[in-house]
């Protein structure tokens, strides 16, 4: 008995029936006198390639892209396949759109080649390997960075900012949040002929809205906002998410725009001292005074990881550079250890410091050396550059007792600032510091007999108290680059080069001038800043800093974590635009404000 799975291939053909033929008959004469009317059949390779019949290509593409010559043209094209027509449409495209660039002006296409595309791609590679391949600090006028203030009117102390243009945050522990807008430098110099001359461009920061929480909110848990003073800001690159940390280990997330709290967060036991947001992320990092570093999503507005190792508060935290690498670098204050956290991998690189001001660049105050590289850069060495005093003999140590700020530069290299005043940088390969530039913002003047001691003899002696050092209260980096700025409050922010080979920090200057028609003379007793520099932010103007620099500092009467420092001054925020210096056929030359 035989089947259909039995049958032998050749006999299992099904037969057509007769009017299966007669339709398929009555297609097939269609199509022959279809055809006979047109050009004659392309063969099947050219089928095979174009990927569309004849009509397509006769009917479609002819009458869109007809030339003056449609019929010459067109028995040019009987023997073309589509993909050679869309070939040659998009030369004929091309070169229309070359001869038009022409006749506007023309252009240089190798050169744009090698300014787009070649030196784009080389600073995309430099940037995925996390490595400094920028070296602005050379490229950037700072003396003649303009300056303007916004008075915020609060009673206590600013004790954070955060910048992304145009817009500024700032935090105080009068428990306010506050909106800034910045004016851009290219509105106020603008020399358009259409701009109306009776009204003038608004410079000073301009103060949008503000909130503020409630004291009386302490014992409710549910009360979404800050019920202490709040210490600690950080912004996403993206600009959506604002972060602020209080004294009552309240952390809250804002929508940036509109100040609108969106999520709180209570995990840390003690003071959020500090929040950092990863480059290109919307990943947190909050240090606290619990001695722990916690890990948060602002997006998805939930917890990830905590990060425990540290033997003091966490007094500062910066998020790493690298999107693909999660990464940051915490200092714990009187522990005196910097740690990098791979929060992947879940392990952790310890730095150690706590050397003295002396380790590395005391001694070589005595031989002059710093005093020659101030002269360098017209400035001497007493007026912060190098904070040497004017008499040798007056050098002491500086122990280091807290490190209490942190940045980093690129995936390797990171700065401290400590409270003896000493700038340090540090690799990820060596467990000490490369380098340590000692009282980088010089030395309060000596106590008074009388402010030095309650005994009646130490007045009548008239025995001068010592010169303590300038502690640095914030430092901010421009990723990738060789810039490292540093305040503190003896009312200067001083800009610093990292070396060509990674190894120093050299001064390149102050940032800003007090202007001439002032009639004050560019010394010590000249300062800009009134207050104590509680935050420093800093952001490129411009594509990849071509319109030069924009830098935010929040300014107090008060240290952003105690009141054993207090003064007469206004809380507010200092911008400062620092221009590029201008440059005529490739070189450096004088800056346009000097014309």
């Amino acid at each position: 008995m035989s089947s259909f799975f039995t049958v032998p291939a050749s006999q299992r053909k099904r037969k057509r029936t007769e009017n299966a033929t007669a339709v398929s008959k009555k297609r097939n004469v269609a199509a022959d006198s279809a055809q006979s009317a047109k050009a004659p059949r392309r063969a099947p390779r050219d089928e095979s390639i174009s990927g569309s019949d004849d009509s397509d290509d006769g009917d479609r593409d002819t009458g869109f892209f007809e030339g003056p010559e449609g019929s010459s043209e067109e028995s040019e094209d009987e023997n073309e396949t589509a993909a050679e027509k869309r070939l040659r449409l998009a030369e004929r495209y091309i070169e229309n759109t070359r001869k038009q660039l022409e006749d506007d002006g023309g252009f240089d296409a190798a050169e744009i080649d090698k300014d787009l595309i070649a030196e784009r791609l080389k600073e995309d590679v430099a940037e995925i390997k996390g490595k400094i391949y920028r070296n602005i600090a050379d490229q950037l006028d700072f003396e003649h960075a303009s300056h303007v203030m916004g008075k915020s009117g609060l009673q206590k102390a600013i004790t954070g900012c955060a910048l992304r243009l145009p817009y500024a945050w700032t935090v105080s522990k009068d428990l306010v949040v506050e909106k800034w807008e910045i004016a851009d430098p290219n509105v106020y110099n603008s020399t358009d002929p259409h701009r109306p001359t009776n009204v003038a461009p608004r410079r000073t920061p301009k103060r949008l809205f503000w909130r503020k929480g409630n004291v009386h909110k302490k014992g409710d848990k549910d009360f979404l906002g800050h019920t202490g003073e709040i210490i600690s800001i950080a912004i996403s690159d993206s600009g959506r998410y604002l972060a602020t940390g209080d004294k009552h280990a309240r952390l809250i997330i804002w929508d940036a725009e509109t100040l609108t709290p969106r999520n709180l967060f209570t995990r840390h036991r003690d003071a959020v001292t500090s929040l950092s947001f990863r480059r290109g992320t919307e990943q947190l990092f909050s240090g606290g005074a619990d001695r722990a570093v916690l890990v948060w999503s602002a997006a998805e507005s939930a917890y990830i990881e905590t990060l425990h190792g540290h033997e003091d508060v966490v007094a500062a935290v910066a998020g790493g550079l690298e999107v693909n690498q999660e990464t940051c670098v915490s200092v714990g204050s009187r522990d005196r250890s910097a740690r990098l956290w791979k929060v992947v991998d879940e392990n952790q690189l310890v730095f150690r410091s706590g050397g003295t001001a002396r380790q590395k660049g005391m001694d070589q105050l005595r031989k002059g050396r710093f005093g020659d590289r101030g002269k360098k850069n017209g400035t001497t060495a007493e007026n912060g550059i190098t904070g040497a005093p004017k008499d040798e003999d007056e050098i002491t140590n500086y122990v280091e007792g807290s490190m209490d700020c942190v940045a980093i530069l690129d995936a390797g290299l990171f700065v401290t600032g400590s409270d003896n005043g000493a700038l340090s940088l540090w690799s990820i390969n060596r467990k000490k510091p490369v380098y340590v530039l000692p009282l980088a913002h010089g030395r309060d003047p000596s106590l008074p007999p009388e402010e030095m001691s309650a005994n009646h003899d130490a007045e009548v002696s008239g025995q001068k108290g010592p010169r303590l050092a300038r502690y640095i209260t914030a430092i901010a980096t421009v990723p990738f680059a060789d810039l490292i700025l540093t305040a503190s409050w003896d009312g200067w922010i001083r800009a610093w080069r990292v070396s060509a080979d990674k190894r120093s920090i050299e001064p390149v200057g102050k940032v800003g001038k007090v202007p001439v028609e002032a009639g004050v003379d560019d010394d010590e007793t000249s300062i800009i800043i009134r207050g104590i520099v509680n935050g420093l932010s800093v952001q490129e103007r411009g594509d990849r800093g071509r319109d030069g620099l924009c830098v935010v500092a929040a300014v107090g009467k008060e240290p952003r974590l105690g009141r054993w420092m207090s003064g007469k001054v206004p809380n507010g925020i200092y911008v400062f635009e620092v221009p590029r210096i201008a440059t005529v056929n490739g070189l450096t030359g004088e800056s346009e404000d000097d014309e």
